[in-house]
């Protein structure tokens, strides 16, 4: 065989190996959901850090690899699995929290793994990852080199998902765990160990995200934010799968691996071929976003509702806003090299405001605010070196707010798809939409080459320019306050404790989703402009889709629906990045997330019940007020209030 029908053979089956890292980690997603009801997000960072451990025992205390990969794979991978079932997600489950304390729970196991990485093992890029098979010549197909480890991977796939099949089909155990995943409470009755189950799941998923973990990083450079995000993009295989077929999450996972690799034969000419090489480079990401917003319900959310953090204290409040003036004052009495730090308190304000009116007010799950914000600080950057074709080369002021503007329309990349979506199926479509942006355009030459950024003259100054960004973040205070007043509130807090009920009152649930989403885009847009300003260089690495997620968690941590808790959390990350160790912001963040089902309504709600005085939040009229009256003295106990906490945005809802 030669000419084009060779080098296809050739590249399907060099493709086979990313095919099949990818179909093992769709097996363990599907597994993990089928025994225990949830997405197992943090399945990235397993993966990574058992990568880690396996070069640690190899590379730097010197141990036999097969003894290192018993060791990693059999028994830490496994072991940790259990862990997350005990320590995690089973006392959430047992009380019957609902989908979004679950959400927030995996991605702070997500941020814990990469925060304790790189404050153990350091940022710094691996290149000498050991690998578990040899990539010698196993034997020749018609003149096609076929590779052991290719051989390999593909053998443990199709091996992994017969066995999970027969299992499931032909054993007591795969009647439970049938039993379990179609009727929880009724396998109860019949003596099914439910817990028994769970960690069967989670033990099976840890080992296969660490499988995923040593096979990928021989072929890429082992960091604790590259792997992680390459191995959350091939989520695709399980969403294709709706998270329950493994002959699908398989058929997929070597399709897209095989496609990845048939794609580098295309070089077109001209402008098109950046583009084409950024598409190739990130197909499974890609996949993601198609397989995201494509119509699909996942399967139904765990019942439950958690406690909510109670309506806001006025002393606590008063307490919170003054500790917040405070910190934003202190800076103007840094030395110079600690107020240049300073300066990204106010801008990541800014973002962590959008996630606030996006989630808390909005109940919007949204993980993809760091896209947003990546735009806002690129537009700005593309607007002061006469990037945009039409368009002089602008300065700082019109080119921040024009880019500001640019982005609230595009808002509706995600606030489109919120319309028919809640909980995990918005959330993965927000996290496709920003590692999108992220990887197709941020980190592309295309995009930005050539970029010159400066501060206005009279800005130049490190203390003029933080002034600058305190009345820029008063502004957006001052327009999340409006937006959770009036009329405009009431309907945001109906929208969000019950969507259906508000619908049936009248509120226009599709346009205030729209709304929270742009007004959340211009939000983040601003503090992105103003990372970019502040630091006179647009940088990728400030928008990476990890910062999203730790973002998102830290604003959860704070209290999802407190505007000045963001403030605060601002500041807190940036004094634990530059005043500790790099990561330490991620493990106390990543700590306080994978516990936020003991802390209801975040560190706010936390200070609410300490004070215990309530305070005027979005008041009712008085046919409200007495339309409440009368359910309570009905007895609607069930229609209890999730105001204050996330798990409204997942999807979990109060009976009627």
């Amino acid at each position: 065989m030669t000419g084009a029908a060779g080098l296809t053979a050739d590249l399907a089956l060099a493709g086979l190996s990313v095919g099949s890292a990818a179909a093992l980690s769709g097996v363990g997603l599907v597994v993990t959901h089928r025994a225990t009801g949830v997405l197992n997000l943090a399945q990235g960072a397993q993966a990574m850090a058992v990568a880690y451990l396996l070069r640690e025992l190899v590379v730097v205390d010197g141990w036999p690899l097969w003894a290192a990969a018993v060791c990693c794979l059999l028994v830490v991978a496994p072991a940790f699995g259990v862990l997350l079932d005990r320590a995690v997600f089973r006392p959430l489950r047992r009380r019957g929290a609902g989908a979004g304390e679950t959400m927030v729970a995996g991605i702070g196991v997500f941020v814990l793994l990469i925060g304790a990485v790189v404050l153990l093992l350091g940022s710094e890029p691996h290149g000498d990852a050991p690998a578990l098979v040899p990539a010698d010549r196993l034997a020749d197909l018609g003149g096609h080199v076929l590779r052991l480890d290719t051989a390999v991977q593909l053998a443990s796939v199709l091996l992994l998902a017969g066995a999970v099949g027969a299992v499931t089909r032909y054993t007591p155990f795969g009647a439970g765990l049938r039993a379990v995943v179609d009727n929880p409470a009724l396998a109860a009755l019949s003596g099914i160990d439910a817990d028994r189950v769970s960690a069967a799941g989670w033990a099976f998923g840890s080992f296969t995200a660490g499988l995923v973990g040593v096979l990928l990083a021989p072929f890429l450079l082992l960091d604790p934010y590259g792997l992680p995000l390459l191995v959350m993009a091939t989520m695709a295989v399980a969403v294709a799968a709706r998270l329950r077929s493994l002959p699908v999450a398989v058929a997929t996972g070597l399709a897209l691996g095989v496609a990845q690799s048939e794609l580098t034969r295309f070089r077109p000419a001209g402008q098109l071929l950046p583009l084409v090489q950024a598409v190739q480079a990130n197909l499974f990401t890609v996949a993601l976003l198609v397989a995201a917003l494509l119509p699909w319900r996942p399967a139904p959310p765990d019942t439950g509702l958690a406690a909510a953090g109670g309506p806001p204290g006025a002393r606590g409040s008063t307490a919170v806003r003054a500790l917040c003036a405070v910190l934003l004052l202190l800076p103007f009495g840094f030395r110079s090299d600690d107020l240049r730090h300073a300066l990204t308190v106010p801008a990541l304000a800014l973002v962590l405001l959008s996630v606030v009116v996006v989630t808390g007010y909005g109940g919007q799950v949204s993980l993809g605010q760091a896209g947003y914000a990546g735009l806002g600080g690129l537009g700005t950057a593309l607007l002061m070196s006469g990037r945009i074709p039409g368009l002089p080369a602008l300065p700082a002021a019109p080119a921040l707010l024009l880019a500001v503007a640019a982005t609230v329309p595009l808002g509706l990349l995600t606030g489109g798809p919120a319309i028919r979506r809640r909980g995990l199926a918005l959330a993965l479509v927000t996290f496709a939409v920003g590692t999108a942006l992220s990887r197709l355009v941020f980190e592309q030459p295309y995009a930005t080459d050539g970029l010159a950024v400066d501060r206005p003259a009279f800005l130049a100054g490190d203390g003029a320019f933080y002034a600058a960004e305190l009345v820029l973040l008063g502004l957006g205070l001052l327009l999340v306050r409006n937006l959770h007043r009036g009329i405009l509130g009431r309907s945001l807090t109906a929208m969000r404790d019950h969507q259906a009920g508000a619908s049936a009152a009248g509120v226009d649930v599709p346009r205030l989703k729209l709304l929270v989403f742009m007004a959340g885009a211009g939000l983040a847009a601003l503090g992105g402009g103003l990372l970019t300003l502040g630091g006179r260089a647009f940088s990728a690495d400030a928008f990476d889709p990890v910062q999203g997620l730790l973002w998102f968690a830290t604003v959860v941590v704070a209290g999802a629906d407190s505007a000045a808790g963001a403030v605060l959390a601002a500041a807190l990350l940036v004094g634990l990045d530059s005043g500790t160790a790099a990561g330490v912001s991620a493990v106390v963040v990543g700590a306080l997330a994978t516990g936020i089902g003991r802390i209801p309504g975040g560190l706010a709600g936390g200070v609410r019940r300490l004070t215990g005085r309530p305070a005027a939040g979005p008041r009712l009229t008085p046919l409200g007020e007495r339309v409440r009256r009368g359910l309570a003295a009905g007895g609607a106990h069930g229609t209890q209030s999730t105001s204050r906490h996330v798990d409204s945005a997942a999807g979990s809802e109060p009976p009627s």
